[in-house]
């Protein structure tokens, strides 16, 4: 398994479950902040076309190129399904974001083989590695 900030440096395109349009919402500033420092984003949110400068998607299933990490901004009985999903299309890694924890979400990870984080934030991980995509 690799570390959460291993994870973030092996990553190029993250796909966002529950990425929002309401910039005074996390699920808007931390994928902002990523796209920032050059990763690139998916939006997965059904009730919206464009974010962060990118086609939003419906589902994980529905976009059609691979992603590097699934980050989820969605209630823990959520991320159950999420990660299912994340599986199913073969994401190499999922991070529920801070303050989300699910043992069964974790457990179709771990019984998946993929990377698994949980309770952190991407912009904090990112920072404290000093990460960046760009130049």
């Amino acid at each position: 398994m690799r570390s959460a900030q291993q994870i973030l440096a092996d990553s190029t395109v993250i796909a966002v479950v529950g990425a929002s349009r309401d910039p005074g919402k996390a699920a808007h500033r931390v994928p902002a902040e990523m796209r920032r420092y050059g990763w690139r984003i998916i939006p997965v949110n059904p009730t919206v076309d464009e974010l962060f400068g990118e086609r939003a998607y419906a589902s994980l299933a529905d976009i059609p190129h691979p992603v590097d990490l699934v980050d989820v901004f969605r209630p823990a009985q959520d991320a159950v399904e999420v990660v299912r999903q994340a599986v199913a299309i073969g994401a190499p890694a999922v991070w529920l974001q801070l303050g989300i924890v699910s043992a069964e979400a974790r457990r179709i990870a771990e019984e998946a083989g993929i990377d698994y984080v949980e309770d952190r934030c991407l912009i904090v991980e990112r920072a404290a590695a000093g990460l960046t995509r760009l130049g």
